[in-house]
């Protein structure tokens, strides 16, 4: 088949690691990757959890979880297995879920087509790269730099830009970005509001203190859970350039990286 090995790599790790997240010990996990026809099948089944049938058809939905209370025993946002439907889908692929119901287990199933089956070739940015919007702007070239302490919604980010060709670097904290500024020189920053300890305006202020010579100017977009006007005229005075409300779509985010970096003609 022809695909992505980063990308399909992650897609079997989320399901994978997605398993056991919800799976006692003692429990069982199987992976299976067979052909069905013009399609290779992978199949990951465990016995664990399993997923009520009023939350099945939410299941791949981004920021969507079986349990949303503040005591809840599994962390996350909720974003692994809306990526690999996501990476799925930019591969002309299917995934879905079953499960008979609670602690009854769950099995996730992936389509991927064989690439004999392909009409015409993909096109020249990989699988999927005229999908979304994609054609609109491209992002080869520019390095992006996403700070977010929560790895799914890193890791979202992170697929959404290089599925348009951004060369990103992400990075889990403040103190983590500032070091790296210098060194890795970025193009665009973009970087979530709400972190723990120091949050995204401290992040923009000690970057903004660097200077030109040393990354102080890199054009910013912040990304906060909220989108008031009083957080965006918030966002805009601390020396960001953009306010994104979460979720954001990734054509948006594409769309906006590609201002700040002058690929684009304007703001959507």
């Amino acid at each position: 088949m022809l695909g992505d090995p980063d990308r399909l790599q992650q897609v079997v790790w989320n399901l994978a690691s997605n398993a056991v997240k919800f799976t006692p010990k003692g429990g069982r996990i199987e992976v299976r990757l067979t052909r069905a026809d013009s399609h290779v099948q992978l199949a990951v089944k465990d016995n664990g959890k399993g997923i009520s049938a009023e939350f099945l058809p939410y299941v791949f939905d981004r920021f969507r979880q079986a349990d949303s209370t503040s005591t809840r025993k599994y962390g996350g946002l909720g974003l692994g297995l809306a990526i690999v439907r996501h990476l799925v889908e930019l591969h002309g692929g299917t995934v879905h879920a079953e499960s008979p119901g609670p602690d009854q287990g769950a099995t996730f199933t992936v389509r991927l087509p064989l690439m004999e089956e392909r009409s015409e070739p993909a096109p020249a940015g990989g699988p999927g790269a005229a999908t979304e919007g994609s054609s609109a702007v491209r992002l080869d070239g520019v390095k992006v730099m996403v700070v977010d302490d929560e790895l799914d919604m890193r890791d979202f980010l992170s697929v959404s830009l290089r599925q348009y060709g951004a060369d990103v670097t992400a990075l889990a904290s403040v103190g983590e970005a500032v070091a790296a500024m210098e060194r890795e020189k970025p193009d665009v920053l973009v970087s979530d509001i709400g972190m723990p300890g120091e949050d995204g305006y401290a992040l923009i202020r000690k970057i903004r203190a660097l200077g030109p010579e040393r990354g102080g100017q890199v054009p910013a977009a912040a990304l906060t859970g909220f989108a008031a006007g009083d957080d965006t005229t918030r966002v805009l005075s601390a020396g960001y350039q953009v306010h994104l409300p979460k979720p954001v779509e990734p054509s948006q985010l594409a769309q906006v990286v590609g201002t700040l970096a002058g690929r684009s003609p304007g703001l959507n």
